[in-house]
């Protein structure tokens, strides 16, 4: 079968995207200065797919429309909290369960980021790529950034709850050649945690907020592992650390983030299930 370079070059840049790539410590301990950012890509979420996508819930719609049930909980979700917050809680908790020590105590502090990059970090404003080179003036070699791409609420077979999807990656700001990167894909449904109602979401939206908060904390907690390479200059000798841990003592549970009062809403529009 022939393939046409159009289509063999979407699928090379589809495969290059999704790869992982391994951090050396050789490379690690060449990293001087980073900056860390976290965003959310224009049009990721938050999105509710649990009524189209599954017919479990039929009966208790009723004559309301799923796609217009869908509608009604995604304003839910987006009532619960914000992308701003969803991408700093990834940054902040990341950046908190790092082992102490160079490059991490090295960072560029986040309030010189977040001025370099003011217009992109507004909330009101599209969430498109920021410019990297403005890191530069403030002394960083290499850039660490989470991406949030889709993330929302889903259901199968009357199962439903939170997903997250994205990814991470480490690059130098001279050059962008990468060192680092690892795309994540958090299922709560097919993870077999509780189900997440809707009905009850739509109710009190708190609940996505948690339910996003459990995926984010393991998404750190893995972007922690991959950015704690063993094979560093001076590293602990081999059984002195397990590998596929890191130490509790620089892994503290970053503590939820408060609900603010504006959002603490009367029930939704949603109906009651029970009604």
């Amino acid at each position: 079968m022939v393939r046409s370079p159009l289509l063999a070059a979407i699928l090379l840049a589809f495969t290059v995207g999704c790869a992982s790539q391994r951090l050396s410590g050789a490379d690690l301990d060449r990293v001087q200065r980073p900056a860390f950012i976290s965003r959310i890509e224009d049009g990721a979420g938050p999105k509710s797919l649990v009524f189209r996508e599954d017919g479990a819930y039929s009966g208790k719609l009723k004559k309301l429309e799923d796609k217009e049930a869908d509608r009604r909980l995604t304003v839910k979700l987006q009532q619960a909290v914000t992308r701003f917050e969803l991408s700093e809680r990834l940054r902040v908790t990341t950046l908190s369960r790092l082992p102490e020590a160079a490059p991490w105590t090295d960072a560029v502090d986040p309030a010189r980021v977040a001025t370099a990059l003011e217009s992109f970090l507004v909330e009101e404003v599209p969430a498109n790529a920021p410019d990297y080179d403005l890191m530069a003036p403030l002394g960083a070699d290499t850039i660490v950034e989470f991406v949030i791409q889709d993330f929302g609420m889903r259901s199968e077979d009357g199962h439903a709850g939170a997903y997250l999807k994205g990814y991470g990656r480490m690059f130098r700001v001279d050059g962008r050649a990468e060192l680092w990167r690892r795309p994540f894909d958090m299922d709560a449904v097919d993870q077999g945690a509780p189900h997440l109602d809707p009905f009850k979401v739509g109710k009190e939206p708190e609940l996505f907020r948690l339910a996003m908060t459990a995926l984010l904390d393991k998404v750190a907690d893995m972007f922690v592992k991959d950015l704690s390479p063993a094979n560093r200059k001076g590293a602990a000798p081999p059984g002195d650390t397990a590998p596929d841990t890191v130490p509790s003592a620089v892994t503290p549970a970053a503590a939820p983030l408060p609900t603010p009062p504006e959002r603490q809403l009367p029930p939704g529009e949603l109906p009651d299930p029970d009604a």
